[in-house]
């Protein structure tokens, strides 16, 4: 199944100041999304951005919401997002298929939304280079359950490249340059 643009949404959960000096990798998954995060952007494809427990955890790192003009979040305390109101009625509206998830921690808030939407019909795609958890452990056995679940993973450059389509695609030069 190929996954395009017009049928894709894009979902990074809980990527927080207090979550993500314990994550493994943390600099890497906080340069990956980045990147992610503007790729989607320069393809338009609409992006929501949760925080849990705000007041406990922190906001959305500063790399990733200096990125995004009027930046904004759904608040959480659920582990899946497709638990939140907000956040459900927010995907409802968008009416796409596809969504594209990063964020953390990978065996905990990312795995139950992912298993979630694909209950409730939707086609969730987790970036595992987008991803991160406490321990690498937890990530690999994250990975583990979600070929089980038959829930598609891939790479940052992967799905920007898939998303974009073509080298003559408007927005190829802006992704090409990120990814580099």
């Amino acid at each position: 199944m190929r996954i395009k643009k017009e049928e894709t949404v894009g979902l990074v959960i809980d990527i927080q100041d207090r979550l993500v000096a314990a994550m493994s990798e943390k600099e890497v998954l906080v340069k990956n999304s980045k990147i992610l995060v503007e790729g989607l952007q320069a393809l338009g494809v609409p992006t929501a951005f949760t925080q849990q427990y705000t007041k406990g955890l922190g906001d959305t790192v500063a790399e990733l919401k200096d990125v995004v003009e009027g930046f904004s979040f759904i608040e959480k305390t659920d582990f899946s997002c497709c638990q939140v109101e907000e956040y459900a009625a927010w995907l409802k509206e968008q009416g796409k298929k596809n969504v594209v998830l990063c964020g953390i921690e990978s065996h905990v808030c990312v795995l139950q939304t992912a298993i979630d939407l694909k209950e409730a019909g939707y086609n969730p795609i987790v970036v595992m280079d987008c991803v991160s958890s406490r321990t690498e452990a937890n990530k690999a056995l994250a990975a583990e359950r979600f070929r089980y679940e038959g829930i598609m993973m891939t790479s940052y450059e992967s799905i920007l490249f898939e998303l974009t389509g073509s080298a003559k695609a408007e927005g190829f030069k802006t992704i090409s340059k990120l990814v580099k």
